[in-house]
């Protein structure tokens, strides 16, 4: 009997610790003004506190490994320095420590990611118009990029789309295609990849032309459906697409920007809800809002319920929580990340609260 309730006792410790895995918040930042680089928060049912900071200049944008023990940032700067880090994560300290940096062959990247397998991250460059992509290593180090590909061309506004500019790398769901979003050239570049070589090529379908002067910015993918979203910068539309057989295709355009709003236009971040009914877009400008839409269950389709005006300026980067119960937006120029709570029925936002000053916030990832 003793060992049983001995045995008992363990399991249950065992499983106690399973599910109270911490939940830590990672943020990215420009360092130009009073941030020192990337930020761990721990957070639970809505409540952040400060647990580590990293100093390093300019971490504009995070990616986080499958596996949740590496992350990878890049650097928003010109391509004569190192601008795409490694680190480890301690899941137990909440700490970073650099493993490398590499090269990403290009000016000002803006955006990194990495595939499915873990194997592979892609960074794209936003001044040099091209992308980068590195094999991973067994310690979760970068090698140098493996293959470099410049797009060319320029798009039809004279002063914001003079030549590509590269602002997003999206693998697909499936882990076989790289959507690349070049804002300058509108459009989204499809490429063939191999998970197990890293060998990138264009699709047969090589790109999806986006609405002239729209500025395509950030893509997401719904969880369980064929269907992918695009986050327009310079017209404030979303973009809804069909995924299949690699190819993405347009099915509607629709305003993200609220009804009679004449001001600045300048969305950024796009993101599906965790149960796949609702999509939120942040707009900047003026208007400083989260556009909330319903997404049809059958058709993948959009209707604008909300524009949910923001505690903040400059709202670049919103996320999430794992749980969809908590919605944090990162204020670029207010200093401060928010939480909101999500109504996981209505999909609308409340505020709850909370929220904590870091400087210039542009990123926010989660990792456990």
């Amino acid at each position: 009997m003793k060992h049983l309730l001995t045995t008992a006792l363990i399991m249950s410790t065992t499983i106690q610790g399973f599910s109270q895995a911490k939940q830590y918040l990672l943020i990215g930042t420009y360092t130009s003004g009073k941030s020192e680089g990337i930020y761990v928060y721990s957070f639970d049912n809505g409540k952040c506190e400060p647990v580590s900071k990293l100093a390093t200049n300019n971490p504009s944008y995070l990616a986080v490994s499958p596996d949740n023990k590496f992350v990878y940032a890049v650097h928003e700067e010109g391509k004569d320095k190192p601008n795409v880090s490694s680190y480890a994560f301690n899941n137990q300290s909440g700490t970073l420590q650099l493993l490398n940096q590499q090269n990403t062959q290009g000016d000002h990247p803006c955006y990194v990611s990495i595939d499915k397998s873990g194997k592979w991250v892609a960074a794209g460059n936003y001044s040099g118009g091209n992308f980068s992509l590195f094999p991973v290593k067994e310690d979760g180090g970068l090698r140098p990029a493996s293959q470099t590909i410049q797009h060319e061309g320029k798009g039809i506004d004279p002063k914001r789309q003079t030549k590509p500019y590269v602002h997003s790398t999206v693998f697909s769901p499936d882990n076989k295609h790289l959507f690349v979003q070049d804002l300058g050239l509108d459009k989204i570049f499809n490429y063939n990849f191999d998970s197990k070589t890293g060998e990138l090529h264009p699709a047969a379908d090589p790109f999806t032309t986006t609405n002239p002067g729209g500025g395509p910015r950030h893509l997401d993918f719904h969880p369980t459906q064929p269907w992918a979203y695009l986050m327009e910068e310079m017209s404030g539309n979303v973009v809804a697409l069909k995924y299949h057989h690699g190819i993405l295709d347009t099915f509607q355009t629709i305003s993200a920007i609220a009804k009679g709003y004449t001001g600045d236009i300048g969305s950024a971040d796009i993101h599906v809800s965790p149960d796949g009914k609702f999509l939120y877009a942040s707009n900047r400008g003026q208007s400083d809002d989260i556009a909330i839409f319903k997404i049809d269950q059958r058709t993948g389709k959009l209707t604008l319920i909300d524009n949910a005006k923001l505690n903040g300026k400059g709202p670049r980067n919103f996320s999430i929580d794992p749980t969809g119960r908590f919605l944090l937006v990162a204020y670029q120029r207010s200093d401060k990340v928010e939480v909101y709570n999500r109504n996981a029925r209505t999909g609308l936002l409340t505020p709850t609260g909370n929220e904590f000053s870091v400087g210039n916030p542009v990123c926010l990832k989660w990792i456990k």
